[in-house]
């Protein structure tokens, strides 16, 4: 699903709770190589109606960005197992992965092991709330944090400035 690259992708990431199917359309269109879906707080139960919607509507990959151990769902192509590397909270590192990890197991989907880095963007973001986490702000911590990720065997490094952000 996820094999090396050479190449820009480009990946948009759909908010459940603000889903619009037009956006599929018009990544057809695109070059879209991936749609991820999920987000930090998902106020509306239709995580498993929008994955199926826009798996009805395109043949662009659906991968799930969980927000927490409840996203999951077996419609999906395939998963990112978001380990928070930029916070110290055990709960983000790998508490959230225990709770889900029978679940995802059982979906036989697709795992990719990502490193999640919360990057500063001169705004509190969702993310730096619910988790309780302070964002990196200098580059060679958040290079550090990258290097630290690619040893541990992540696949896929996610800087996350947080919507709204300021900074970029």
């Amino acid at each position: 699903m996820l094999e090396k690259q050479t190449h820009t992708q480009l990946i948009i990431l759909i908010d459940p709770d603000k889903y619009n199917p037009e956006l599929i359309k018009i990544a057809n269109k695109s070059k879209v190589s991936y749609i991820f879906v999920g987000g930090s707080v998902l106020k509306k139960n239709t995580f498993e109606k929008t994955i199926k919607s826009i798996k009805s509507i395109t043949e662009i990959p659906v991968v799930i960005f969980p927000g927490d151990e409840t996203q999951v769902s077996k419609h999906a192509d395939g998963i990112l197992m978001l380990s928070l590397l930029s916070g110290r909270n055990a709960e983000y590192l790998i508490g959230k992965h225990v709770k889900a990890a029978s679940k995802i197991k059982a979906s036989k989907l697709t795992v990719i092991p990502t490193g999640y880095i919360l990057i500063d963007g001169a705004n509190t973001s969702t993310t730096q709330k619910i988790t309780k986490t302070k964002p990196l702000s200098s580059k060679k911590e958040i290079i550090e944090t990258a290097i630290a990720g690619d040893l541990l065997g992540k696949k896929l490094i996610y800087l996350e400035a947080g919507s709204g952000a300021k900074k970029h």
